[in-house]
């Protein structure tokens, strides 16, 4: 990922964070002579190698699996994202941009297939997604459905080697210009429009 300095972010607790809050990602591998690309929940375990190591599964019919074991893959993290006009900064010169945040990770993948594993990252994944919930939906693995749903699906983990982190937030911008962003996009009431905002006031607070 092309990353300018000034919109690096290389904290590793910081793009950990990122991660697990933008946990449905994209997995891209090669498949055949062509890039394959799956969109899915992912699990991070921040203590299992030096960078992390991802977890998640894929259904057995895709054929992203068959030939991703041990290739050097990508998993890509998008976070909020938003239009920026160039009369946000009421000055002249200026041009249209977008404003995003984004975390790739890179590392080896691994296939997880035995049936006993798989039952255990399908729980782990139920229960930190139902958490949330009002009333969690409790996942009993000894369920008579359980051993037929987990043949219908392949495992996979990745030990994190490498993290790059972009937050491309006009940081490149004077402080005034930032500011009006900031103002007009919470103007626009969307959701990736507050989020954003919210993220380039961050920033002007701690500069």
């Amino acid at each position: 990922m092309y990353i300018p300095a000034a919109f690096e972010v290389s904290d590793q607790a910081t793009l950990f964070a990122f991660a697990e809050r933008h946990s449905f990602a994209t997995l891209v591998t090669t498949h055949g002579d062509a890039p394959f690309a799956t969109h899915l929940p992912l699990l991070l375990e921040r203590d299992a190698g030096a960078h992390g190591t991802i977890v998640g599964h894929v259904a057995r019919a895709n054929p992203q699996w068959r030939d991703a074991a041990g290739q050097s893959v990508l998993v890509i993290y998008q976070g909020a994202h938003a239009y920026i006009s160039p009369t946000w900064y009421a000055e002249p010169n200026t041009v249209p941009t977008w404003n995003y945040e984004a975390v790739h990770a890179y590392g080896t993948l691994t296939l997880i297939e035995d049936p006993a594993e798989l039952t255990a990252l399908v729980a782990r994944m139920v229960e930190v997604y139902e958490r949330s919930m009002p009333e969690p939906w409790q996942f009993d693995s000894t369920a008579p459905m359980v051993a037929g749903l987990v043949k219908q699906i392949v495992g996979f983990r990745i030990e994190v080697e490498r993290w790059e982190g972009k937050a491309k937030l006009n940081q490149n911008h004077s402080v005034e210009r930032r500011e009006r962003v900031v103002a007009a996009l919470e103007q626009q009431a969307g959701e990736n429009e507050l989020a954003i905002a919210a993220q380039m006031r961050s920033q002007l607070g701690s500069s």
